[in-house]
């Protein structure tokens, strides 16, 4: 499956809010407000990858909906040259395509740019396999934050050092 990424839009809000509920249980999925004021932060920004399929006005495996959207990611860069990975969220049925991987590597080349040194990111203890992409990825764990979640589940909290060679794409 090919896919094409683009900056986020006003008009993909709902259907990114919907892959957000279809990835996440309550208690770790993000509310609309929640998402929306992510999404708005000062220093964010979010890339909207879509079904490349739809994009040729095929029918597509896994296009979510008529806008074709199956992932995104939402970022942000800090002043203080840390940046922050807030959602990576992949429709299951896209999920180990390669799309992850490049949603985040695009993500981390922005942060770079933004003269990001480090990245950070948050996921619940029980998610063996984001935990495992991200290790896969050079992310270490480097602590855990008790009831992190609103469902009361502890978060490992992960760093990257973004000036380290860039991984072979």
């Amino acid at each position: 499956m090919e896919y094409s990424l683009r900056d986020f839009r006003a008009e993909d809000f709902e259907a990114l809010w919907s892959i957000d509920q279809r990835c996440f249980v309550p208690g770790i999925a993000y509310s609309r407000r929640e998402l929306a004021a992510y999404i708005r932060r000062r220093g964010s920004f979010t890339v909207v990858a879509r079904s490349a399929a739809v994009n040729g006005n095929q029918p597509g495996r896994g296009a979510g909906d008529a806008s074709g959207i199956v992932g995104f990611i939402v970022a942000e860069a800090s002043r203080r040259g840390v940046g922050h990975i807030i959602s990576v969220d992949i429709l299951p049925e896209n999920r180990r395509s390669g799309l992850g991987s490049t949603l985040l590597a695009t993500a981390e080349d922005r942060l770079r740019a933004a003269d990001c040194h480090a990245v950070t990111l948050e996921t619940a203890v029980d998610n063996t396999s984001a935990l495992a992409f991200y290790k896969r990825h050079q992310y270490s764990v480097t602590k855990i934050i008790p009831r992190y979640y609103l469902n009361g589940v502890d978060a490992f909290v992960l760093e990257k050092d973004l000036l380290a060679q860039p991984e072979r794409r």
